[in-house]
């Protein structure tokens, strides 16, 4: 209370403080890199390139297992339908997705990664379910990785890291497969080993490849050919 006057007056204090936030508030962080601060998406151009990476949550398993293709093939597809993106190729690795994609812009690209995850979560908590009810958790972590190419030895560089990614993990050790089954490798027409012949290699009757669709831009379309061909024997490198 304060006097004015000679009268008495009331003084209403404040009792909770207004603005800023509480130390420790919010939603914890999950995910294999808990508490790594989300970094500002790299800005491109509808002719750039787009290497986008997926993981899964550990209790998902191997992802290169038949059900779990059928699903990322399912969410290709969705894709493929909704063309908000374009997505060039898919690779399926055991923890993970490699996708190669083409965007207008980058709302484009949030809502077409945002479709293709929902949709592949959805088929594979379906997957995982008892026949009955699906299965119910989270199938990807934390935000997915985007990295940006914009040059012709960037573009070739990541076409041969995403088809020939089981080699880099060692997956083709125990397959007589050229190409990876759990990739998108069957639809790329520009392999060195089918130099100068009229047709591709001939896909088995029981595979199902994954929905991928043609580049629209020139970077990956024939830009990338100046850096030199690609050999489905390839082994990526980390860089």
């Amino acid at each position: 209370m304060a006097r004015s006057g000679g009268r008495k007056q009331h003084v209403q204090q404040e009792l909770f403080r207004r603005g800023g936030k509480r130390k420790g508030a919010g939603r914890k962080p999950k995910g294999p890199r808990p508490g790594q601060p989300h970094k500002t998406r790299p800005v491109f151009k509808a002719k750039h390139g787009l290497h986008v990476v997926l993981r899964v949550a550990p209790e998902i398993g191997s992802l290169r297992r038949p059900n779990m293709y059928r699903a990322i093939r399912e969410a290709s597809i969705c894709a493929a339908v909704k063309e908000r993106v374009r997505i060039v190729h898919i690779s399926v690795q055991r923890t993970h997705v490699h996708l190669i994609v083409e965007a207008e812009n980058k709302e484009a690209l949030g809502r077409g990664m945002q479709g293709f995850q929902i949709s592949a979560a959805r088929h594979i908590n379906t997957a995982m379910g008892d026949g009955v009810r699906r299965r119910r958790g989270a199938v990807f972590v934390d935000r997915y990785h985007l990295v940006v190419f914009k040059s012709p030895t960037q573009a070739r560089h990541v076409l041969s890291y995403v088809l020939n990614n089981w080699r880099k993990h060692e997956e083709d050790r125990e397959s007589r497969k050229l190409i990876d089954r759990f990739s998108s490798g069957c639809s790329f027409a520009d392999w060195k080993e089918l130099e100068g012949r009229d047709l591709m290699w001939r896909i088995p009757p029981d595979y199902e490849p994954l929905m991928v669709r043609r580049p629209e831009s020139w970077l990956l379309r024939v830009g990338w050919k100046l850096a030199g061909s690609i050999s489905a024997r390839e082994v990526p490198n980390r860089r």
